[in-house]
């Protein structure tokens, strides 16, 4: 390996990396951003209805259309698809904006749900077909860690904007920038097909009972995922439970005949594959469940305020930025399912520290270097998580796989926020004492979580299953899993 290949630490900087990490951290962002305006959305335009619809409405878009779009992706084209979801996304944004009642806000979010669909499983094929070998594995990575931090800084954002300007500067902000993306993706992405073997297939092919099925299915699912733990089973709970077992059920049969299915289930007959996608679901349940209830700890539990909250959060942003870097790097030079699951590692160990240091009484101090080690554990892990599954996946379906790793990141954070918010809510009573209760246990869940995830990275993505090494010569083809 020459000494210039083993020196590189950073892709070279394109405008299509630009673009993809500007737009996606734009997505990312807007999963949580509108959380920390909720209540004066209630107070301005709620009329006594529950406020929660905006964030739930977005989710269950986005997570029931990221699999369609991908495999579309793959049939119709990156250019496309991506410039519709930017102009969706940013023409919703200014429905929101000047939104008069929570029903026409619900719907401009439903539209910008499904435009940040199309921004976000766009972004691995896009990086896909610009870079090859080493120099693909650290462009994914700097887009992974860069939309996993945006995620993380948006209560900073959200909470400084929301206290500056009231709650629809929160969504006004989306116009500049999506109009700036637009006009970057105009002029920086090819015309040329998305995907190798894309020209050899037809739109005419595309399976639309099945994207009907799974958009269904997903939707449903995600709906029962996000309501709230403290509302009761109903029998219209089970109705929707029902529909989505049902729809998914079918969704699964209809893959097994048609020709050209939304989701190649054979896929998942790699043991890498299956690591990787597993991973990414445990991740978002540990991540966004975890993180949702130690903001909540810091606001309540230790009477910080909004945007002091979402500062000490910071640490996990910067460390997960620099160390998703290293992550790709090393996959370079060591076996990736040793990569994956060191950091994993190092995740589980920052969040049991943490479990073991909150009390009413901690100094906000005292907090920084587990919140680092957990940034950086999350750095390390996720990114190469995104290579490996590209590396093992045929390329004609990169968009396929983009949305798999979606829309299980998707499910992953709303099992995240109903399974770990009831863990939560089991040591019940209200004040410091019992918020941090229920943050100790909620982090120790998860660190527990983390442990699973290193066991089945190491199992699964094992050195004799991944290349250790894709020469930049090679174009960086995957194994042809499923293929």
């Amino acid at each position: 390996m020459s000494a210039r290949r083993k020196s590189r630490r950073l892709p070279p900087l394109s405008g299509v990396l630009v673009l993809v990490m500007a737009s996606t951290g734009l997505v990312v962002i807007d999963l949580t951003i509108v959380a920390i305006g909720l209540p004066l959305i209630s107070a301005d335009i709620g009329d006594g209805a529950s406020a929660e619809s905006v964030v739930v409405t977005y989710m269950v878009a986005m997570g029931a259309l990221t699999q369609v779009v991908g495999s579309l992706s793959d049939r119709w084209g990156r250019r496309p698809l991506f410039l519709a979801g930017i102009a969706v996304f940013a023409l919703s944004s200014l429905a929101a904006t000047v939104a008069p009642d929570l029903l026409w806000l619900d719907i401009a979010r439903v539209v910008q749900g499904a435009g940040a669909a199309a921004i976000m499983v766009n972004g691995i094929p896009l990086l896909s077909d610009r870079y090859t070998g080493e120099e693909r594995n650290l462009a994914i990575g700097a887009w992974g860690s860069f939309a996993t931090a945006a995620g993380l800084l948006a209560p900073v954002f959200g909470g400084v904007l929301a206290e500056a300007f009231g709650w629809r500067a929160v969504f006004a902000v989306n116009l500049p920038l999506g109009l700036t993306a637009w006009v970057l993706a105009v002029r920086v992405l090819p015309h040329a097909p998305g995907a190798a073997g894309e020209t050899s297939r037809s739109p005419a092919r595309t399976d639309w009972l099945g994207s009907l099925l799974l958009m269904l299915g997903l939707g449903t699912a995600t709906l029962l995922m996000l309501r709230s733990g403290e509302t009761p089973w109903s029998g219209q709970d089970t109705a929707v439970l029902l529909t989505a077992c049902a729809a998914l059920a079918a969704f699964l049969a209809v893959q097994l005949k048609v020709p050209a299915p939304t989701l190649e289930l054979r896929m998942f007959g790699s043991p890498a594959f299956s690591g990787a996608m597993l991973a990414v679901l445990l991740s978002r349940v540990l991540t966004i469940g975890g993180s949702v209830h130690l903001v909540l700890y810091f606001s309540d539990g230790l009477g910080m305020s909004p945007t002091g909250a979402g500062l000490l959060m910071t640490p996990i942003f910067l460390a997960q930025i620099v160390m998703g870097m290293v992550g790709s790097k090393l996959i370079g030079e060591r076996p990736p399912g040793l990569v994956i699951g060191s950091g994993y590692a190092l995740k589980g160990v920052g969040l049991a520290a943490l479990a073991l240091l909150v009390t009413p009484d901690t100094p906000w101090w005292a907090l920084v270097v587990p919140l680092l080690a957990w940034g950086a554990g999350g750095g390390i892990a996720g990114a190469p998580v995104m290579a490996v599954a590209v590396r093992v996946t045929a390329p004609e379906r990169v968009g396929m796989v983009a949305g798999t790793v979606s829309t299980l990141a998707s499910l992953g954070a709303g099992v995240g926020t109903a399974a770990l918010g009831a863990v939560f809510a089991l040591r019940g009573g209200s004040g410091a004492e019992a918020v941090t209760d229920g943050a100790r246990a909620v982090l120790a869940v998860s660190a527990a979580l983390a442990v699973v995830a290193v066991l089945t990275t190491v199992t699964l993505v094992g050195p004799r299953r991944v290349p250790a090494r894709v020469p930049a010569q090679e174009d960086g083809d995957p194994a042809p899993a499923g293929k």
